[in-house]
């Protein structure tokens, strides 16, 4: 058999199964976001539990929760009634995952968990099962079949809870008006940190390390500056630094056939007037937009008065690790 084949089945049962729960979200959806909502906003947090495969989805749902500015914590429902329910207090929201609603290692903490001030919320496909009438909110991940080929392995089930915690983390997300500061404050690491935490002037090079020349300069004395600092551009400024163009290696490529004498002749006549620029105090990403949106390599750093005070190069971003 191709795998290819059963492979290919798996992503079209799952795909079909999502759309179907994408089309019965309702109203209580809504209701679960304002709980959650409602809790996170006085400082209460979110406490997961699920048994097997859907306690693993319940620890992914707790990670994106919690790193998404709502604060979640999994509970080990096999030692909750062993010491372990000392993380729920009340106030809290309980997100309960099943999918048939009976798991005996879930209902059994059910009455401890009554004795909190919490409300339930249920992931499950047993819409009438005891963890459905015992929640507060129910969250519909039901599906027709699962993926495996004996309709018994959960897959279909576990990424439908997958997503519905997706769902509901982004919701929040939104809600709550979580952006990306405070998505870099929680991700420090690595490069998304980087890009989302660092400012422009962390990772330029500065004055010092600029090639600098006037208007009048001729090419080739202008090449000899950019080698001998090291950069693929040179800066072209006034006597106050005021910046006036920009000159690259690759616009002295492009107008060498048509102009073989440049190197005899004033950059001035070759530079890019009114280059794209950028503050020193603002965030790394922006960096990133700005190379792909203009399609260039290098990005001038100004100050408030027009001044070139750096330069951010393409790639010197690969060797901090932004790209």
């Amino acid at each position: 058999m191709d795998h290819l084949v059963r492979a290919r089945k798996v992503v079209e049962i799952e795909l079909a199964e999502i759309q179907a729960m994408a089309d019965r979200l309702n109203g209580s959806f809504n209701e679960a976001v304002e709980l959650v909502r409602a809790a996170a906003d006085s400082r209460h947090k979110v406490v997961v539990v699920g048994v097997g495969k859907s306690g693993h989805i319940g620890e992914k749902i707790a990670a994106t929760l919690t790193s998404t500015g709502t604060p979640a914590v999994v509970l080990n429902s096999l030692n909750a009634l062993h010491g372990d329910l000392g993380v729920v207090s009340d106030g809290d929201i309980i997100i309960a995952l099943s999918y048939s609603g009976e798991t005996d290692e879930l209902l059994n903490i059910l009455p401890a968990l009554a004795r909190f001030d919490v409300k339930l919320i249920a992931i499950t496909g047993g819409l009438s099962s005891t963890l459905a009438k015992a929640a507060d909110c129910v969250l519909d991940a039901q599906v027709s079949q699962e993926a495996c080929p004996l309709n018994l392995a959960p897959t279909s089930s576990t990424t439908a809870m997958l997503v519905l915690g997706d769902a509901l983390a982004m919701a929040l997300l939104e809600a709550r008006g979580f952006d990306k500061e405070d998505f870099a404050r929680f991700h420090p690491g690595g490069s998304l940190g980087r890009s989302l935490l660092l400012k422009v002037r962390q990772i330029m090079r500065d004055a010092d390390q600029l090639a600098v020349v006037s208007l009048d300069t001729p090419v080739i004395e202008v090449i000899k500056v950019m080698n001998s600092r090291r950069t693929g551009a040179a800066v072209i400024a006034d006597e106050a630094g005021i910046l006036l163009g920009i000159f690259t290696h690759g616009d002295f490529a492009r107008h060498f056939s048509n102009h073989p004498d440049i190197g005899s002749r004033p950059v001035g006549d070759y530079m890019t007037r009114r280059p794209i620029t950028i503050g020193a105090d603002r965030l790394a990403a922006e960096v990133l937009n700005i190379l792909q949106k203009h399609k260039i390599d290098d990005l001038v750093v100004v100050d408030g008065a027009g001044r070139a005070i750096g330069l951010v190069d393409s790639q010197d971003l690969s060797r901090l690790k932004i790209l």
